[in-house]
């Protein structure tokens, strides 16, 4: 059973910056493509970023290209989500996720992903 943690959430003003963590446990986590996603009061949840299991693909939202940064560290079993210039429409519970290393059709796509943590709060203040 693999559990995904997540930590460094938040109260920060607009233009400062966050890092976002997720801890994993419980699996091979070098193996697993790892995704953020955020979820805003009253809106669905939707896509931040993601990186395939190597880190060497990195895939990001139109909404944080320029301003976040996701990496993963497999020997810490760690992945990352550096967020700059934060905005208050970045205001969200943070989730990450992590997929099994089979195919994958849409890394964007949420139903791709097999386990996810429990989120963490961030809100931007104007």
């Amino acid at each position: 059973q693999v559990q995904l943690v997540e930590s460094g959430g938040g109260l920060v003003q607009a233009g400062g910056s966050l890092r976002l963590s997720c801890a994993a446990s419980g699996g091979t986590f070098r193996t697993y493509t790892m995704g953020w996603f955020r979820q805003a009061p009253g809106k669905e949840r939707e896509f931040v970023a993601a990186i395939n299991w190597s880190g060497g693909g990195t895939y990001y939202a139109d909404s944080g290209k320029g301003r976040f940064t996701i990496s993963k560290d497999n020997v810490k079993n760690t992945m990352y989500l550096q967020m700059n210039s934060l905005k208050p429409e970045d205001t969200a519970v943070y989730y990450c996720a992590a997929k099994f290393p089979t195919t994958i059709r849409n890394i964007r796509d949420q139903d791709e992903y097999d386990y996810w943590g429990q989120g963490t709060q961030i809100t931007v203040s104007s």
